[in-house]
């Protein structure tokens, strides 16, 4: 199937999405559901989560006060999250350790055993509300929680598989996820359990029954706001993006009290819109809380400046896919997707601060540095992909640097200090759109072909002429993070190969409608193959090896000290891969494409290995052809873990 456009496309993903709410709301009608939440939680009934109706009418104010309680030392702790990477008991935080590096020491797991690691257990997330699963579990003292489609998020025992409690959230009609209803994480903190939804709130649960503590709204979601990606916790605050660029909303970096939702700060990621910080929360009745007060926190930028006009207004630059944190240099990093409509003929100008990656001060919520890889981005390559924190050993010195490898396919090194670019080297085969990066600007040399014709030049003032792209506006690597092993000193970055014929059209922008001004068909480069998960050297930017894989690369990846990399496959396979050589050295089929997030953990003496496994997401919405390779695999929605077999 080929899509002749993104809007088709985008009308696709809101039927399927609404078919799932129909759903969805007709289970949530069959359970025990209270109209003041409009959310459901079911528990297994154990001797420690079973419930009377005395305590359900109590229930939100006893948890808030469980929660105050975590600031003295109960549940995970801000030490907990900052040894995160080191810690090899649990995993508490996206990216095992806000610097997204997604390295674990744990070697029992090695190149020698792995023949013999099988399956511990398998749980489904049930029901028929699969769709994409592209979650990364987190796991604290013998509990895993993983969200999955439709906003739901699930507490498993893991010793044995067995679920403690499921959070089913209430989504209302009209919601507008561009890119299937998925979900990619929850952050823990204390004893709560937080993630984002659909219709753009943020919710906290006990991470022993799931019920609410705390529940923010971000933002309408009838204007295309939503949110898909994992929080991360900085400083006892709950650090969020959002999603909706597709929709000319304005991306945003915000800081909440993590116990109680109150707002600290809010940082616009469009030039021309006021930051705000938030004064001491209110506390109501019940032990609920509301805002203080907000202040204006300076302007983003200077309006106008490399916006036309009142374009700034719906400038897009989503922050969709969260953000990540070093405590040496106490900065947060986001990256900014694209700026709002595709057509770049509409915006002339850099288009600040969308395309780029951003640099945010944890305390104050003011912007440090930025770096904009895609000036005045034309094509969708946005600028969201993780900035992962490394220490570069390079000619005798260690830099405090940072690594993204952009939708646009450069690979890019950064001081993460300053904001200073060390090196920008191609990770994919092609680029059609530019021939370098000129490292005196940082800017890309685009080619004389990059750029679709303006509609305006057209004879119906409709519809301009296409040009082919290199790569596709799903990019070089799109959402699925990377990992850094610093044993091999190498970035292993799930990559695509693939290519679009791009037109623009006429467009104005309608709240609550796609705001394209684009259409496009997406052609793989090669017939062998189009992902390929590439082992990078981030000295030379050159690659040590690559493993290729015929159907696109989806999925995140994981290293260890055993000297693997784990990853998935939309084929369905979880693969290891020996780390220095790229041999494939186990797999196992799981019944659905793998597009989750692998995460590893040591427990009872044991080393654990668990992957979300479930198709969908963006592929197979726009990739037309590319989509085909993968046509008969079934839908599904569950989570494999894995460990050594024991003899005898």
């Amino acid at each position: 199937m080929k899509l002749s456009s993104l809007l088709s496309g985008l009308l696709v993903a809101s039927v399927l999405f609404l078919a799932g709410c129909e759903d969805a709301n007709k289970a949530a009608s069959s359970t025990n559901e209270t109209s003041s939440t409009n959310e459901t939680s079911s528990t297994k009934e154990t001797s420690s989560a079973k419930e009377t109706s005395s305590a359900k009418e109590t229930s939100s104010a006893k948890e808030t006060s469980s929660a105050k309680e975590t600031s003295s030392g109960t549940g995970v702790t801000d030490d907990d999250i900052l040894n995160d990477a080191v810690n090899t008991h649990n995993v508490v935080s996206y990216g095992i350790g806000n610097q997204a590096q997604r390295y674990s020491p744990l070697d029992k797991v090695n190149v020698d055993t792995i023949k013999d690691l099988v399956p511990a257990w398998s749980f489904s997330f049930g029901g028929e509300k699969q769709r994409g699963q592209e979650a990364q579990p987190v796991v604290y003292n013998g509990k895993i929680f993983v969200t999955a489609s439709y906003s739901r998020l699930f507490a498993v025992d893991a010793r044995t598989g067995e679920e403690l409690w499921e959070y089913n959230h209430r989504l209302p009609d009209g919601i507008l996820p561009c890119c299937d209803v998925i979900n990619r994480g929850a952050a823990l903190y204390g004893n709560l359990v937080i993630f984002g939804t659909l219709d753009a709130k943020i919710v906290a649960l006990h991470q022993d029954t799931g019920k609410v503590v705390w529940k923010a709204k971000v933002d309408d979601y009838k204007a295309g706001y939503s949110l898909t990606a994992a929080p991360i916790i900085v400083k006892g605050k709950v650090i969020t993006g959002v999603s909706g660029g597709e929709f000319g909303v304005i991306g945003r970096v915000e800081a909440r009290d993590a116990l109680t939702g109150v707002m600290v700060w809010s940082r616009p990621v469009v030039e021309g819109h006021m930051g705000y910080t938030y004064g001491p929360g209110i506390e109501k009745k019940n032990g609920k809380f509301k805002d203080g007060a907000k202040k204006e926190n300076g302007m983003t930028g200077t309006r106008g400046a490399t916006w036309p006009g009142d374009m700034w207004k719906t400038g897009g630059a989503a922050t969709w896919l969260g953000g990540t944190y070093d405590p040496e240099v106490d900065l947060l990093f986001f990256g900014t997707g694209n700026p709002a409509p595709w057509n770049s003929h509409l915006r002339p100008g850099d288009n600040l601060y969308a395309a780029s990656t951003v640099a945010i001060d944890p305390d104050t919520g003011k912007m440090v540095w930025h770096y904009q890889s895609t000036p005045n981005e034309g094509w969708d390559y946005d600028g969201v992909n993780e900035f992962v924190s490394f220490d570069l050993k390079k000619d005798g010195e260690v830099i405090k640097a940072g690594a993204k490898a952009d939708r646009n396919g450069f690979f890019y090194v950064i001081n993460r200090t300053n904001g200073k670019l060390i090196s920008a080297n191609p990770f994919v085969t092609k680029q059609a759109w530019t021939t370098g990066v000129d490292m005196e600007t940082g800017r890309p040399i685009e080619t004389a072909t990059a750029r679709p014709g303006n509609p305006a030049d057209s004879a119906d003032g409709k519809k301009g002429t296409s040009t082919f792209a290199v790569p596709s506006f799903l990019g070089g690597k799109n959402w699925m993070p990377m990992a850094y092993n610093p044993k091999t000193e190498l970035f292993y970055v799930p990559t695509n190969e693939w290519g679009m014929d791009l037109w623009n059209e006429a467009i104005t922008y309608k709240k609550g409608a796609a705001y394209l001004g684009a259409g496009f068909t997406i052609q793989p480069l090669y017939e062998e193959y189009i992902g390929a998960l590439r082992a990078i050297d981030p000295k030379t930017g050159k690659w040590a090896w690559e493993y290729k894989n015929n159907a696109p690369l989806w999925g995140g990846v994981l290293t260890t000290g055993g000297n693997l990399v784990f990853f998935g496959t939309p084929e369905g396979y979880l693969k290891a891969l020996d780390a220095t050589t790229g041999e494939v050295v186990w797999e196992f089929q799981t019944g659905s494409g793998v597009i989750g997030i692998p995460v590893t953990w040591e427990m009872d003496g044991e080393q654990f290995i668990a992957v979300p496994s479930g198709w969908g997401g963006a592929v197979p919405l726009w990739g037309g052809e590319v989509a085909s390779r993968i046509k008969t695999l079934n839908q599904g929605g569950s989570l494999w873990v894995f460990k050594l077999h024991k003899a005898g």
